[in-house]
C-alpha cells in the first residue's frame, strides 16, 4: 500500500461495487462516494457523448463538495446497432436483452474523467476519454440465457451478463485496448490519468 502521503485524496465518485473493486487493485487509499447524478440520456445524444458527459458529471459534482480532492467519474453506454442498452432491471428485461444480442456484436463504451480540484485554471481540471470495447455474444439457445440468468442475476449490468463471473460462458470474443473496461472502470486508462496528475504507484 502507498502510504497516503503520497497522493491527495482520492475519490471515486461511484456506488458501484464493480468500480470499487476494479480500483481497489491500485492499492492507493481512496473513498467512494455515489453522485446521485440524472443518467437519463439527452435527446439526440450519441451514446460515447452520454457516456462521457455522465462520467465528467459524477466527477464534477463530487469535486464541487470536496476542493483539492483527484475525483474519479466514470459511466458505460452499450449499444446494438447504435441504440443504447440500458440496465434491464428485472428477469424478463434481460432475457429480452440476451436474445437480442446472442450471435451479434455490442459496442460497451466506458467513459472515464479524472477531475483534479488543485487545478489553478477549472477549465484544465478535466481529463476525459472514451475506451470502447466490443463483444460479441455466443448463438446460445433460451435454455442457457435463462438459467444463465437465474444463478448469476446480473439485472444492474447493461447488456445483462457479468463478464467478470459466469457471464464469460456467454462471450464468443472481446476487443478492446483496455481489459478492464468492460467492467466499468478502464484502468490502463485511469493509470495514464493519475500519473499525469502526479500520483505515484511504487512509493517511487
Amino acid at each position: 500500500m502507498i502510504p497516503s502521503s503520497a497522493v491527495p485524496r482520492l475519490i471515486l465518485a461511484s456506488g458501484s461495487a464493480y468500480r470499487r473493486d476494479l480500483l481497489g487493485r491500485l492499492r492507493l487509499p481512496f473513498e467512494a462516494i455515489a453522485p446521485h447524478v440524472d443518467e437519463t440520456p439527452l435527446a439526440g445524444e450519441a451514446p460515447d457523448a452520454t457516456a462521457l458527459r455522465l462520467a465528467r458529471a459524477k466527477a464534477g459534482a463530487i469535486a464541487l463538495r470536496h476542493p483539492g480532492a483527484l475525483v474519479i467519474g466514470s459511466d458505460q453506454v452499450a449499444t446494438l446497432d447504435g441504440a443504447q442498452i440500458g440496465k434491464p432491471g428485472d428477469h424478463a428485461r434481460a432475457l429480452a436483452q440476451l436474445r437480442t444480442m446472442r450471435g451479434r456484436e455490442v459496442v460497451f463504451h466506458t467513459a472515464l474523467c479524472l477531475w483534479d480540484g488543485r487545478a489553478a485554471d477549472p477549465a484544465a481540471a478535466a481529463q476525459v476519454e472514451n475506451v470502447q470495447v466490443f463483444v460479441r455474444f455466443r448463438d446460445l439457445p433460451d435454455a442457457e440465457l435463462d438459467a444463465y440468468l437465474r444463478i448469476e442475476q446480473p439485472y444492474d449490468c447493461a447488456g445483462s451478463a457479468k463478464n467478470e463471473g459466469l457471464g464469460i460462458a456467454l462471450i464468443e470474443r472481446i476487443d478492446s485496448s483496455d481489459p478492464t473496461a468492460l467492467t466499468g472502470l478502464p484502468l490502463i486508462a485511469l493509470t495514464g490519468m493519475l500519473r499525469r496528475a502526479g500520483v505515484a504507484f511504487f512509493g517511487v
